[in-house]
């Protein structure tokens, strides 16, 4: 298996929607697939990638990467049922590593359904699968175990820290998970009628009346 080449960048390919550049390693010139980022970045003739290469029945595909650090979230991302290469590229395409990593920890199906073939469902999927996984990933070590008042999708919600609490502490004793949690504190947030910052009882019967609604 091929994990990394090193060479001079003799073409760049455009064909279907995917986009790449051909590597020329000791006389062979190796096809390597790319997000539109990388392949816009790349400048001068020098190219150097890590790897992820597919073997099927009809060819070999590689996807290359400018860090080891992408190539392996990019193979924690296809892990996921459902999610095939084409689609783990296009949410590197959509967003930096670090900003993914955040997006699939915080439950931002927003900006994970901005990348092209992600849809809701799948992005559920990615974030309900991942968030524990990619917990180390994220900028701050401890991000993955702070309590929902702590977490920054939900800092600048109108909603006072006390009664934050109160509700996560219901809804948890309702056996929802903290990703369901926020996803209902910020569709509340957004609805045409958002309950005081200190009406615990009115976001409790909004969100639990939005997890009924989208269940």
């Amino acid at each position: 298996m091929i994990g990394w080449l090193q060479g001079e960048r003799i073409q760049t390919w455009e064909q279907g929607g995917r986009r790449g550049v051909v590597i020329a390693c000791s006389g062979v010139g190796y096809e390597v697939q790319l997000t539109r980022r990388d392949q816009e970045a790349q400048t001068g003739d020098n190219c150097t990638v890590w790897i992820h290469q597919v073997q099927r029945d009809d060819g070999s595909t590689l996807y290359g990467f400018p860090q080891q650090r992408d190539r392996d979230l990019f193979r924690t991302l296809i892990a996921v049922n459902g999610v095939g290469p084409q689609m783990a590229l296009s949410l590197l395409d959509c967003c930096s590593a670090p900003e993914l990593v955040m997006a699939i920890i915080e439950g931002d199906l927003k900006r994970l359904t901005q990348a092209q073939g992600v849809g809701k469902r799948t992005a559920e999927r990615i974030a309900v699968e991942l968030r524990d996984r990619l917990g180390s990933w994220a900028p701050e070590a401890n991000e993955a175990s702070l309590s929902i008042v702590d977490r920054s999708d939900v800092k600048a919600l109108p909603i006072q820290p006390d009664s934050l609490q109160e509700l996560q502490l219901t809804l948890e004793t309702l056996g929802y998970e903290d990703l369901e949690i926020r996803r209902a504190m910020r569709a509340v947030a957004g609805s045409s009628e958002v309950p005081e910052d200190n009406d615990s009882e009115g976001w409790l019967r909004a969100s639990l009346r939005w997890l009924s609604e989208s269940a």
